[in-house]
C-alpha cells in the first residue's frame, strides 16, 4: 500500500459518463441510469484497502439514509485484479453481501473511468449536483484507521445537507487519503 491523497482539481467539472459492469447484478450500468436528479455521490473504492474497510459500515449506513432522500451513491473499483485478486468481481459480490451494500458497486476493468475522474486513491469521493457538476471532491471525514475517532461521514453529509437545502456549498475541502489505485 502506498498512502496517497486525492488529486486537487477545480470543482465544477461535469461527471464523465461510464457504462461499467456490476458483478452483483451481472449487468452493465451507466451513469445516466444511476444518477440522481438531486445529487450523485461517486466513490472510488476497493475491497482490500484498510481506509475503505475503516469507513465501509458508516458509508453503508449514511448511503441508506440519503438514498431515501433521492441521493444516488455509486462505487467504482478500478484496481488491477491480476496483481490484486482480492479486488476481483467475485470478491466484490462478497463485499456487497457481507456489508449489505445497496448502492451499485461497479468494476472499471479498463481503468479508463478512474482516469477520466482523476481518481488517485481509495476511497476517493466526488459529489455532483443535479446538473452532474462536481460540487465536492475530498475526504469522507477526519477518521483514519488506527485513530480514536470513528467514521461519521461528516464531510460528505455536510455537503449533501447543503444540496438538499439548496444552499451554497463551500469551495474548500480536505483531500481524501487512502491506498493508491493499483494501476496496470
Amino acid at each position: 500500500m502506498v498512502l496517497t491523497s486525492s488529486k486537487i482539481i477545480p470543482l465544477g467539472f461535469e461527471a464523465p459518463h461510464f457504462n461499467l459492469y456490476n458483478p452483483h447484478l451481472d449487468k452493465y450500468q451507466s451513469l445516466n441510469e444511476l444518477k440522481s436528479n438531486t445529487a450523485t455521490v461517486i466513490v472510488f473504492m476497493c475491497n482490500h484497502c484498510p481506509y475503505v474497510v475503516h469507513i465501509l459500515n458508516s458509508l453503508v449506513q449514511i448511503s441508506n439514509i440519503y438514498m431515501k432522500k433521492s441521493v444516488a451513491f455509486i462505487a467504482i473499483n478500478s484496481n488491477d485484479i491480476s496483481a490484486y485478486p482480492d479486488d476481483s468481481p467475485e470478491k466484490m459480490i462478497d463485499l456487497v453481501k457481507n456489508y449489505g451494500i445497496r448502492f451499485p458497486y461497479l468494476f472499471d476493468e479498463s481503468q479508463s473511468t478512474a482516469k477520466l475522474y482523476n481518481a488517485a486513491c481509495t476511497p476517493d469521493f466526488n459529489i455532483f449536483n443535479k446538473e452532474l457538476k462536481c460540487v465536492y471532491r475530498g475526504q469522507y471525514d477526519d477518521s483514519r484507521p488506527g485513530k480514536k475517532n470513528k467514521p461519521n461521514g461528516n464531510d460528505i453529509t455536510n455537503v449533501l445537507d447543503l444540496i438538499l437545502k439548496n444552499r451554497e456549498i463551500p469551495k474548500s475541502s480536505k483531500p481524501s487519503i487512502g491506498c493508491n489505485i493499483k494501476w496496470r
